[in-house]
């Protein structure tokens, strides 16, 4: 297959969804619906659940029937979706047009994972193949640390790998590292540092031999604040270790950037530098070379089965009809949920242990795509965007807040996400997990009401107390097992049905101005906190505090 960048974004005419004809259908369906349980839609329809189920590849299964919906209004919002361009955008953006806007790139993740032998063009360029070629390069690094052919400077194997990144340089990588658990070489630790506060640092590296680690560095512009501090603490951490001179870091660290003089100037190898392209996103860039933790960690063979999963799901959401689309659909549902219910957050709840960062990573995915108040055009939007996304993995999420989504006064949206087989299967475990996967949509679906109540023979008084309402709606996604395809799947399922909802919203997914100013501002405080004292230079509140960790700090 071959594909040209389009000569614009694919987007129809800017025109706000809220004034669309589609919109106000929409609203119309939500008035309708307004009075009706879930209870009461199972009951008038027999054939609900198979209806609203949806098979994906892979044998993925998406059933959305326990959302506050029914098949006239996913008409609609399918309707709305072909509206605001959703299908023309999505091809704009496997063609290589430059949809980001408002940094003038193209968006093209999906060829992160483009079969070798296809192309994909940009500026003139095919971009397929020179990703193949990094995906050879970091095979073969791969390799030679899982043999034990890649030695540092004493001679010594690498038994320590430390990724050291912020935001989509280690939110993706952490994430997989712990999803994929079970495939990984055992031999080899990976550990993760992120956060500029030094107890990161520490605590990630204070049972390492130095003589036995490697870092990544992973900075596209070998820039980043937190990232080049933890490096530049990482680099003499190892050589206070080793007791030897600068020439040691060259055999310790490899770098993933595009800054071929900054990498060399701290004294990694330009040979071992990975890049990426500016095509790709920060949150949308764990299949590029941001994955070297992750293809170290489980090998070239698997990493390729993950990128493969990916591929599948892309490929789902380029050619499947809107009305069978799983990413289209889940975006369709969020969009009905947090525009026409009104509600403000969505928690996803996987149920599989190593599933435990996946959460946070989504957290990232949706909300810096399309945490906006901004539209394409320019212009304030006029209607609620990204909802809060939070989760932690079932069941110990049962016994934290799902009190307050089965009773609480704010109506939570769920994913639930389920494995059929289990990685071990040990007695009864994986019966009791899917068996609670179930009962938690079933209980939130339908409720208890107080006549079921008294017919327990509870005690008057204690009814209203163990009254569930129900009527609270949750997806539930059913997978075979968690597998690196299966892991490729759904991150590409999460990263379409975000498109499809920037499309809906008319914001763009692929931009994060949201996050400079504070980066901006920390980098003028840093100084005034060291150095010698400032001069007031912030409002009373912010200068009063700097004055105090001076005084704490004996400044």
């Amino acid at each position: 297959m071959t594909t040209s960048a389009a000569a614009t974004s694919g987007s129809p005419a800017h025109i706000a969804p809220t004034s669309r004809p589609e919109w106000a259908a929409l609203e119309a369906h939500a008035t309708r619906l307004a009075g009706a349980h879930l209870r009461e839609l199972f009951k008038a329809d027999s054939g609900r659940g198979p209806s609203l189920a949806f098979e994906g590849p892979g044998g993925m299964l998406m059933d959305i029937s326990k959302q506050r919906i029914d098949a006239q209004a996913l008409a609609a919002l399918i309707a709305l979706a072909r509206a605001c361009g959703v299908e023309q955008r999505r091809d704009a953006m496997f063609a290589g047009a430059k949809i980001n806007s408002t940094e003038g790139r193209a968006v093209l993740h999906v060829a992160l994972r483009a079969p070798r032998g296809t192309r994909t063009m940009v500026d003139g360029q095919d971009v397929v193949g020179p990703v193949h070629e990094v995906l050879d390069r970091m095979a073969a690094f791969a390799d030679s640390v899982r043999s034990g052919a890649w030695t540092g400077h004493t001679g010594k194997r690498i038994r320590n790998v430390v990724n050291i990144g912020i935001g989509g340089s280690d939110l993706g990588p952490a994430m997989a590292y712990d999803a994929l658990a079970d495939f990984a070489d055992r031999g080899v630790r990976c550990r993760f540092v992120s956060n500029v506060d030094a107890n990161d640092f520490f605590e990630k590296t204070r049972d390492c031999d130095p003589a036995e680690t490697l870092f990544i560095v992973a900075s596209k512009t070998f820039t980043t604040l937190e990232t080049m501090t933890n490096a530049a603490t990482a680099r003499e951490w190892l050589l206070a270790g080793l007791g030897a001179g600068k020439d040691a870091v060259a055999k310790h660290f490899v770098a993933v950037s595009t800054a071929a003089k900054e990498v060399s100037a701290f004294g990694i190898d330009t040979a071992n530098m990975f890049g990426f392209w500016d095509w790709v996103g920060g949150r949308y860039s764990m299949d590029s070379a941001i994955g070297l933790s992750t293809m170290i960690a489980v090998g070239p063979a698997q990493f390729r089965e993950m990128l493969a999963g990916f591929h599948a799901m892309d490929e789902h959401f380029r050619t499947t009809p809107l009305e069978r689309n799983l990413p289209a659909l889940m975006g369709l549902v969020g969009v009905w949920n947090r525009n026409f219910l009104k509600c403000a957050t969505l928690a996803v709840l996987p149920y599989d242990q190593h599933l435990d960062r996946f959460s946070s990573y989504l957290q990232q995915l949706e909300m810096e795509s399309n945490g906006k108040h901004v539209t394409l055009a320019g212009e304030r939007v006029a209607w609620d965007t990204c909802p809060v996304v939070w989760g932690q993995p079932g069941t110990n999420g049962q016994h934290a807040f799902y009190q307050m989504i089965h009773q609480g006064t704010s109506i939570v949206p769920c994913d639930f996400i389920a494995f059929c087989q289990p990685a071990h299967d040990l007695g009864q475990h994986q019966d009791m997990l899917i068996a609670n996967v179930l009962a938690q949509a079933e209980a939130l679906a339908f409720g208890l009401t107080a006549d079921e109540v008294r017919a327990q023979g509870v005690a008057a008084e204690l009814v209203p107390h163990k009254q569930f309402d129900g009527n609270r709606p949750s997806t539930t996604v059913m997978c075979d097992r968690l597998t690196p395809r299966m892991l490729g799947q759904l991150i590409a399922l999460y990263e379409h049905k975000v498109f499809t909802q920037g499309c809906i919203w008319g914001v763009n997914s692929f931009d994060q101005w949201g996050v400079e100013l504070g980066k901006v501002l920390a980098k003028r405080i840093i100084p005034e906190l060291s150095g010698p004292a400032p001069k007031p230079a912030h409002d009373s509140s912010t200068q009063q505090l700097i004055g105090r960790y001076r005084a704490k700090r004996g400044r």
